[in-house]
């Protein structure tokens, strides 16, 4: 099969992105048949003339746009890998700006399907009930819409795309950066064509022998977020937040009570008065994702999160933190329905397949992570109806010895990936070094630790893994305590001012 032509032009006039479309087969087995487009962007090399190659990054998900966020986040790769790279991200078929599972006729009854069920997930009797009627309806939907789609969307397809990419960029071997779910597809590729292995990043990762429920053939006890610990490490995390937030004043963390028992107690408070009486739109259900969701990135995370739960303590209806600014892309908010990210989880991963069996779940996660447990159990919750299972789905082995070693990244206290996943990640693997973060947030590319940075520079440029056993500090704490500026704290002679 030829590699897939890229005719690279400015994603905008003044951009200093480039973007191209790719046509792959909808079908591997089926190379003659039906073409599928995939929308890709570059950033060259800021130094071409050492450049090395191509740095390919998947932004996670399921469901990332590569194409709006390697821009958005471009800045945070090392600045050594921007000058040596160009940095190519695609969004993945199914999603975003690719050929997209789309499972609505227009936006106001895509609107309409959001507004038919509970934010965050339900809470009693009458709000599960629609809950799980939602999701059928949306499983039907794409039944009738995308059904060929929705059988070549998986995890296995996309590593043969990624493949076809580097091939096209000219690349002997594949040098990649994955984070979160982009571990599993940089895991799968590296299993799947294990001598085009170069260099490869696997930043906070999923377990994948949880991901495939150990390729049994057995139903699943437990839906994929469970089955990899999400709950509970978001419940460590968020226990993180409370306890850095309450050893600090108000002025640092707005939330605090004084002290870590005193202000976890706060926030139990307030999750029950919002269970209660909701403050405008603010459920209870509504702040526990709002509370998961924001522990992702510390700064300015935590700090603005902190800020939403003392407005709500006090009565007040907090503002939903700023999008970040578009990047100069063509089309920087393509459409991003559940129904995309689901397409790729529910025809990949098991889950259990008995909608009613959520509710006894969601009651057990709650006993072993609280809130967190609620929210990542009803997660999964759509694939319990969802109409298909990928055609082709890598479910291991796991082991295949690679042409070269993989890094492997894991982050301590993660709302979304556990720690205990990077580890079986490593180990999984035929020849992979864990990088341990001693820090706080999902990934360290958008937690950043120069530290972590010069130890990945090193490994994609020249080969070279961190010592065994390595650690990392993030280069900010939570809350950091405020900077001295001016005056006698620099020798200055006048008064000390602090800026935050």
């Amino acid at each position: 099969m030829a590699a897939p032509q890229l005719e690279w032009s400015r994603c905008v006039p003044g951009s200093e992105f480039d973007c191209a479309t790719a046509k792959v087969p909808l079908d591997y087995n089926d190379p003659g048949g039906r073409t599928i487009e995939l929308a890709v962007v570059k950033r060259k090399a800021t130094d071409p003339g050492r450049r090395i190659g191509t740095l390919f990054f998947n932004p996670g998900g399921p469901g990332g746009p590569g194409t709006v966020q390697m821009p958005q986040n471009y800045e945070s790769f090392p600045r050594e890998v921007r000058e040596r790279f160009d940095i190519v991200s695609w969004d993945p078929r199914g999603i975003g700006n690719s050929t997209a599972v789309d499972c609505f006729g227009s936006p106001e009854e895509a609107a309409d399907w959001n507004a038919s069920h509970a934010a965050g997930f339900p809470v009693g009797e009458e709000e599960r009930a629609a809950f799980i009627a939602a999701y059928k309806d949306l499983s039907r939907r794409c039944e009738q819409r995308a059904p060929e789609l929705l059988r070549h969307v998986s995890t296995a397809d996309t590593a043969r795309d990624l493949d076809q990419l580097r091939r096209a960029v000219g690349d002997r071997q594949l040098t990649y950066r994955g984070i979160s779910y982009g571990t599993m597809l940089g895991a799968t590729y590296a299993n799947m064509f294990p001598d085009k292995v170069r260099a490869m990043v696997l930043d906070s990762n999923w377990d994948p022998q949880a991901w495939t429920n150990h390729a049994s053939a057995a139903a699943p006890r437990l839906p994929s977020f469970l089955r990899m610990g999400s709950d509970r490490s978001a419940a460590a995390t968020l226990d993180q937040f409370l306890t850095l937030c309450g050893s600090t004043t108000a002025a640092r963390c707005a939330f605090s009570a004084g002290s870590p028992k005193a202000t976890r107690e706060k926030f139990d408070q307030l999750m029950q008065r919002l269970r209660e009486q909701p403050v405008g739109t603010w459920t209870y259900a509504g702040t526990v994702a709002d509370v998961v969701n924001s522990l992702y990135v510390v700064h300015p995370g935590w700090t603005e999160l902190a800020g939403r739960l003392q407005d709500l303590w006090q009565g007040r209806v907090a503002q939903s933190s700023p999008f970040p600014p578009a990047p100069p892309v063509p089309d920087p908010n393509p459409y991003l329905g559940e129904e995309q990210g689901a397409a790729v989880l529910c025809g990949d991963s098991p889950n259990p397949r008995e909608p009613g069996v959520y509710h006894v779940l969601e009651e057990a996660a709650a006993a072993r992570a609280g809130d967190a447990g609620r929210f990542w159990t009803w997660a999964a919750e759509g694939c319990s109806t969802w109409p298909t299972v990928a055609a082709d789905r890598y479910r291991g082995p796991w082991d295949r010895p690679t042409a070269h070693p993989v890094l492997v990244i894991g982050t301590r206290y993660d709302p979304s990936t556990p720690y205990s996943a990077s580890q079986a990640m490593a180990e999984e693997l035929a020849d992979a070094r864990l990088l341990t973060l001693d820090g706080h947030g999902h990934t360290a590319l958008l937690n950043p630790s120069s530290c972590v940075q010069a130890h990945v520079s090193r490994y994609l440029i020249d080969g070279t893994l961190p010592p065994l056993g390595t650690t990392c500090r993030q280069d900010t704490p939570p809350f950091p305590a405020p900077k001295p500026s001016g005056g006698v704290a620099t020798g200055g002679g006048g008064t000390a001012g602090t800026v935050s």
